[in-house]
């Protein structure tokens, strides 16, 4: 008897699985038509893969001044592509390298906001009173006050580091995360669905956990590739003012030093560029994913 009542649940859930595989298949059919996506697309794996690759490709040696005999700020050549920095490393092993701590902190301070973002978001849309007051005071406040500058305050305050930019960028940057899944919230908790749970008697997180958050998700992850580029932006930015971990090669610890060492004035423009061009690409291949990922998950953008 025990067997009998339980054997809907696989079924159900093999249902569910097909369900979501459909979906998937369907969102990757329909971002597929967006060729500006899928070229943002294959950029990013390529970086990716050359950032998971680098200890292969460069081994952390050429790397340690102490072990290479390289000639100080040698112009590109076939030996050494994009030529050497002042201190006589190759600029692509370090382009590559930085590649790493740029995409981590990227991916770490953006996933701090979406998560900050989606629970204030939620909580604001769902929560009525002085609870909604308080939340939403708090979302303008931080989308008033420019992120960076509070980012830079915030660094200052807890001491030069990737972590510290992560969370400097994380803590900052979630506010308009925080409205557009508010927005979401109101949307979705106007339907009849929502209203049946609550006749039936949900609460609060049955609502939140079991309704709202599969139905802002899609929206969040779309938002996720375009802060992605803005967080790399913000950690290039505190890297050059000297926030960051100077013993971490970054895209933007070496735009600094590129300055400090006079490269920037001298025309050592092999290494000024690479780095400065690699943010650029970077930034517009999340940007163009990230725009095309939205129109297909956001129905209001479709047809634009």
């Amino acid at each position: 008897m025990t067997q009998i009542l339980e054997s809907p649940r696989p079924a159900a859930r093999s249902v569910a699985a097909a369900r979501r595989r459909a979906r998937l298949a369907e969102v990757w059919r329909e971002f597929r038509t967006h060729r500006s996506g899928v070229i943002g697309l294959v950029i990013l794996i390529a970086v990716i893969a050359l950032a998971a690759l680098a200890p292969v490709l460069f081994p952390a040696e050429m790397l340690d001044v102490t072990k290479i005999d390289n000639p100080l700020n040698a112009p590109p050549s076939a030996g050494l592509p994009l030529g050497t920095d002042p201190s006589g490393r190759s600029v692509l092993a370090m382009l590559v390298w930085g590649a790493r701590a740029s995409l981590l902190v990227g991916f770490a301070a953006t996933l701090v906001s979406m998560v900050i973002g989606t629970a204030v978001g939620m909580a604001s849309g769902h929560f009525r009173g002085p609870t909604q007051a308080v939340l939403l005071r708090i979302v303008d406040f931080f989308l008033v006050v420019p992120s960076l500058v509070l980012a830079i305050v915030l660094s200052s305050v807890l001491g030069a580091g990737v972590t510290t930019i992560i969370v400097a960028i994380g803590v900052t940057s979630w506010a308009s995360t925080a409205r557009l899944v508010r927005s979401q919230t109101l949307t979705v908790e106007s339907r009849g669905y929502i209203e049946r749970s609550w006749a039936l008697g949900a609460g609060d997180g049955h609502i939140l956990w079991k309704h709202v958050l599969p139905a802002v998700l899609p929206l969040v992850l779309a938002n996720t590739t375009l802060t992605v580029g803005s967080a790399i932006i913000s950690e290039s930015t505190l890297a050059f003012l000297g926030l960051g971990d100077p013993s971490t090669i970054s895209w933007g610890s070496m735009l600094k030093l590129a300055l400090d060492t006079g490269a920037a004035t001298a025309g050592y423009w092999w290494y000024l560029l690479p780095p400065g061009l690699a943010i650029v690409l970077v930034v517009l291949a999340f940007t163009l994913a990230g725009r095309a990922f939205e129109a297909v998950v956001n129905p209001t953008l479709r047809g634009r």
